[in-house]
């Protein structure tokens, strides 16, 4: 940890382990592929895909290559997979790292193949497949002539087709089953061109809790590997899972203040009685949001809860902690959220209070925040 760290975010390596084994158990022990795009979901991209892999993950997936390239970087060597590409992206890269190619766009798949010739490797690919969330991928109408060209390619020597993708919209089961359906269409029709995909994947985090029927062989998660509910209604301890972060800081200043004093800017906060208050080195810089101020939010100092109080700022927030002031001083440590089974806040609470999503909260934790892995040794 570097010296004098104000704020860590302690990652579970066991707790990622244990969530990617609890899935595989869930899906009969099937293909799990575990997405780590925007810093493995705030973990830390690195540590989450040795986790994973040391779960049992099949394949690790990015949004974009360059995630995957910084994964080869850190000195990963799992499979991997990317499928968000810009018009001026440097398929050649991935060619060279050993990197899957998920290509939704007939020009997409002609620059895989100008890559494959002028690298003289082989190229991996999986087609993404536009199902009905109207986003990334294939639409219904392109599948015919990019298939064909695919299994033309894969004659030529260029690529391989490994695999075929969609993404759910969570619209509700129906809207999921006609999405399946429609997924269902899009392997018979690669099937028909001459490709044999062998992985084949729609559930994600949520439809893997939901939807057996859409299984296939393969399943891709995000926020469940991580220990996170992505289900309304249903909290991680009701799915099997174990948060992985633990969000902290620790107290840098203490002051005794009477009834009546304002609290940061704009003293929207004033103090009914007389209290202490402690100085927190978090802010909105930090991925803490600014509108938590006055939404009921609170930590953990002590094992006690203590209301976050007055507006936060850029670098720092303050907590009342008048009832334990005897028993803390400068130093003494903060739990921002963490595992509510260990007694900690969940990041549920944020999100409700937000009127957001864990996942929101997650990603926007700032690069000031030092990621640190706990329990490796567990490995």
């Amino acid at each position: 940890m570097r010296t004098g760290s104000m704020r860590v975010a302690e990652v579970s390596v066991s707790a990622i382990r244990q969530n990617v084994r609890r899935l595989r158990e869930l899906t009969g022990g099937g293909n799990v592929i575990v997405v780590v795009k925007a810093c493995g979901y705030g973990h830390d991209a690195a540590i989450a895909a040795r986790a994973a892999m040391a779960g049992g993950a099949t394949m690790i997936a990015t949004a974009d290559l360059e995630e995957s390239l910084k994964l080869r970087e850190s000195g990963i060597d799992a499979p991997l997979l990317c499928w968000l590409h810009g018009p001026r992206v440097d398929f050649a890269a991935a060619i060279e790292q050993s990197i899957d190619v998920g290509v939704s766009h007939l020009s997409q798949l002609e620059a895989l193949a100008q890559a494959a010739r002028a690298t003289g490797k082989r190229a991996t690919l999986q087609f993404k497949i536009d199902t009905g969330l109207s986003r990334n991928g294939a639409a219904r109408e392109e599948w015919e002539a990019l298939f064909a060209r695919g299994a033309e390619l894969e004659r030529d020597g260029l690529v391989r087709v490994c695999g075929i993708f969609s993404h759910l919209a969570n619209a509700g089961e129906d809207a999921d089953l006609a999405q399946g359906a429609r997924f269902d269409e899009a392997i018979a029709a690669l099937r028909a061109a001459g490709s044999d995909p062998e992985m084949i994947h729609l559930a994600a985090s949520a439809a893997t809790f939901t939807r057996p029927e859409l299984y296939y062989n393969t399943v891709r998660v995000g926020m469940a590997a991580y220990g996170l509910s992505p289900l309304a209604g249903k909290n991680s301890a009701q799915l099997g899972l174990v948060p992985a972060m633990t969000l902290r800081s620790e107290v840098v200043a203490l002051r005794g203040v009477p009834a009546g004093t304002g609290v940061s800017y704009g003293f929207n906060h004033v103090c009914e009685v007389a209290t202490t208050l402690a100085l927190v080195p978090v802010g909105y810089a930090d991925g803490m949001p600014r509108a938590l101020n006055g939404a009921g939010a609170w930590v953990t100092i002590a094992g006690e809860r203590c209301p976050i109080v007055g507006r936060i700022g850029m670098d720092q927030f303050i907590v009342d902690v008048g009832p334990i002031a005897g028993r803390i001083d400068i130093g003494a440590p903060v739990i921002l959220f963490g595992d509510p089974e260990r007694g900690f806040p969940s990041i549920d609470i944020w999100a409700g209070l937000m009127r957001t999503i864990n996942y929101e909260i997650l990603v926007g934790i700032g690069p000031r925040v030092l990621r640190v892995a706990v329990d490796e040794e567990e490995l």
